[in-house]
């Protein structure tokens, strides 16, 4: 089982959801770099982020980082210049598992 689903599993199984505690979050270091289109990849890391989105599943949220400026602090492609074409992005990995 991928350690995310067993983050999520557990908010549920232990009570923390219902105590508020309804995010998942993806810290730096998921990013790679730009296609031609100016759309942000993920890394070998994170594969399908569209997988990881597991708003559906449990009723638990995606939290994801990025940075403000070209480059996050671990060095990696940030959303400078791209903020609206990332958000749009980040919304197309919504979950329907």
């Amino acid at each position: 089982m991928p350690a995310w689903r067993a983050t999520a599993d557990a908010l549920v199984a232990t009570g923390m959801k219902d105590a508020g505690y309804i995010y998942v979050n993806i810290d730096d270091t998921w990013e790679s770099e730009r296609d031609a289109q100016g759309n942000i990849q993920t890394n070998k890391k994170f594969p399908d982020m569209k997988s990881l989105a597991i708003t559906s599943r449990q009723g638990l949220k995606l939290g994801i980082y990025s940075s403000p400026g070209p480059n996050t602090c671990a060095g990696y492609e940030g959303s400078y210049g791209h903020e609206e074409q990332d958000a749009k992005t980040y919304a197309t990995w919504e979950s329907t598992i």
